[in-house]
């Protein structure tokens, strides 16, 4: 099931949200630039690499930053940077853009850690901002559990749904766990996990805006939004 749009009209700016995607999209601009067969020596370079990490962490704690702009394909950031377009605003308009900002980075940190300890051994490095991303999915469901999400379903047939953010979101995290339990290998799963469940724990403690209504389209469901 794939986001669309929700129903939270946004209330000051999303600098946060366009700075971060604009960020995403030239790091990959730079690897483009520098070729496809170079890509494993900028994973390898910039990647979070959890053998690496525990061997040395006070020489390797900076890659678990610069992971988080770093994208193994077009269509990985894409999917990345559109989940942060749909949810992104709605969070950055209730908590400003430090906190929006502390939040990503903290959720991001999270989702590498979390990862690095499951999986303590690997010397595959992990990419994208989906860590960062997740952060804000959890956040997202503690700030507004009545909003509603355009979710359509993929890829061979196209159904729109108006779907409960609860059980949207609720169903992804599921999904996470779905793909540890039958150790799908690829995606960093632990990584999102991880990433989730900080934005549901550190958003309590953001203090963030009542400033937030429905879309006038759905002010029928103000109530609920």
């Amino acid at each position: 099931m794939f986001p669309l749009r929700d129903t939270i009209t946004y209330h000051g700016a999303t600098l946060a949200t366009i700075g971060l995607i604009i960020l995403n999209f030239i790091a990959f601009f730079y690897q483009a630039t520098v070729g496809v067969e170079v890509f494993p020596e900028i994973f390898n370079t910039f990647g979070f690499i959890p053998h690496s990490f525990f061997q040395n962490p006070a020489s390797e704690f900076w890659t678990i930053f610069t992971s988080m702009f770093v994208h193994g394909s077009l269509i990985h950031l894409i999917s990345n940077v559109w989940f942060l377009w749909v949810f992104g605003p709605a969070v950055e308009g209730r908590i400003g853009f430090f906190k929006f900002m502390l939040l990503y980075l903290l959720a991001g940190v999270a989702a590498a850690l979390v990862q690095g300890f499951s999986l303590p051994e690997s010397t595959i490095p992990m990419v994208g901002a989906s860590g960062a991303v997740s952060g804000i999915l959890g956040s997202y469901l503690i700030l507004f559990p009545r909003a509603r999400v355009l979710t359509v379903i993929l890829p061979f047939i196209f159904f729109f749904f108006w779907l409960p953010a609860p059980i949207y979101l609720g169903y992804w995290i599921l999904i996470q766990f779905v793909y540890v339990f039958l150790d799908v290998a690829g995606v960093a799963w632990w990584a999102h996990i991880g990433g989730f469940i900080l934005g549901l724990a550190v958003i309590l403690f953001m203090q963030p805006k009542r400033n937030y209504r429905a879309d006038p389209y759905w002010e029928c469901w103000r109530d609920y939004c």
